[in-house]
């Protein structure tokens, strides 16, 4: 047996969360949000997805996708300080009961999603919002330039 070997569930879970990722990103777009996803928090956690809207409020969403996947992880409590909005986003099969009443819930699929129930907003203090601001602006820049630019592999190829 090889120990690297990817298992099936494993698999289809990382299928899930990108098909996810895909439509909640064409969601957040069509209401005039940026997104990034796996986006590396101050605290060392990484948020699925964070949107940030025109007039600078965050939302982040964490993608659940199995039951599992859901009662094995608990670090989404990490991330309530760094978004004015939580969401859960997850599949059409997923039993929403288990998502806390108060949390934001999104079912989606890889073509869109739609709010099933709204997060309680926690306005972020100001100077959180400005560290976000610029870690999520200067994310964004990076993997531009990360796209357009190998660096030294480039160089070195020849």
């Amino acid at each position: 047996m090889n120990i690297h070997q990817t298992s099936p569930t494993k698999n289809k879970n990382n299928h899930t969360a990108a098909a996810l990722t895909r439509g909640l990103t064409r969601y957040f777009r069509g209401l005039d949000q940026v997104c990034i996803s796996e986006f590396a928090l101050k605290n060392r956690r990484r948020a699925d997805i964070v949107a940030l809207d025109q007039t600078g409020v965050f939302t982040i969403v964490e993608i659940k996708s199995s039951r599992n996947d859901f009662m094995t992880d608990h670090k989404w409590q990490d991330y309530l300080e760094f978004c004015d909005r939580f969401y859960f986003a997850v599949d059409q099969s997923f039993p929403s009961k288990l998502i806390p009443p108060t949390c934001g819930l999104i079912i989606a699929d890889e073509y869109y999603a739609e709010i099933i129930r709204d997060c309680q907003v926690k306005k972020m203090h100001s100077a959180r919002r400005r560290a976000m601001t610029l870690r999520f602006a200067r994310t964004a820049a990076q993997r531009l330039i990360n796209l357009t630019d190998q660096g030294p592999r480039e160089l070195l190829s020849d």
